[in-house]
């Protein structure tokens, strides 16, 4: 079904959009589900990009081309960054439900960035099923930081960060950091 066709709203939302060589900033066309929806939809293995910047990771500063629109895998995407929590969608969906939230100060790594924030999830925290279980694949972090592991100079601050769960290495709870002796 085509845009012109559907019978739903869409909307542009700027993002900016980290995979393993690019950084790519642009606008990703929602629904009514945010950000979290259109990244979670396991009916479309690929997502536009419109408007797309590119640079390279390791020159993000640098552009390197400009198109009216890129595609790509959403498999091969590690984060996803939005510049308010409310682009990521609605609560409901974001957090998981409607039950009481708690908010763990997180660090995740992957194969090229490290993320700190915080994650709020329903219950206590449960790293197995937070990364194996379920069908969303992104994952939200708030109030998050990105650094490129081998570029410190690459820094991403964004209120609603979306992390593929398939790209993490670790996850720490910041509460649980080894006190200096």
């Amino acid at each position: 079904m085509s845009m012109d066709t559907s019978p739903r709203t869409y909307r542009f939302l700027p993002a900016d959009i980290l995979t393993s060589g690019y950084r790519v900033v642009g606008k990703i066309m929602i629904t009514n589900t945010g950000a979290m929806g259109m990244l979670n939809d396991s009916t479309h293995s690929s997502m536009e990009v419109h408007d797309a910047h590119m640079a390279r990771i390791h020159m993000p500063t640098k552009l390197v081309d400009h198109f009216e629109m890129v595609r790509m895998l959403k498999t091969h995407i590690f984060a996803v960054c939005m510049a308010r929590r409310e682009d990521l969608g609605p609560q409901a969906l974001v957090r998981g439900g409607y039950s009481n939230i708690n908010e763990y100060p997180v660090r995740v790594t992957t194969q090229m960035f490290e993320i700190e924030g915080t994650l709020e999830i329903p219950g206590r925290f449960d790293f197995p099923a937070l990364v194996a279980e379920g069908t969303r694949n992104f994952i939200p972090v708030f109030n998050a930081t990105l650094t490129a592991i081998l570029i410190p100079s690459l820094r991403v601050e964004s209120a609603g960060m979306l992390i593929n769960r398939r790209q993490v290495d670790i996850m720490a709870l910041l509460s649980q950091r080894a006190k200096p002796e």
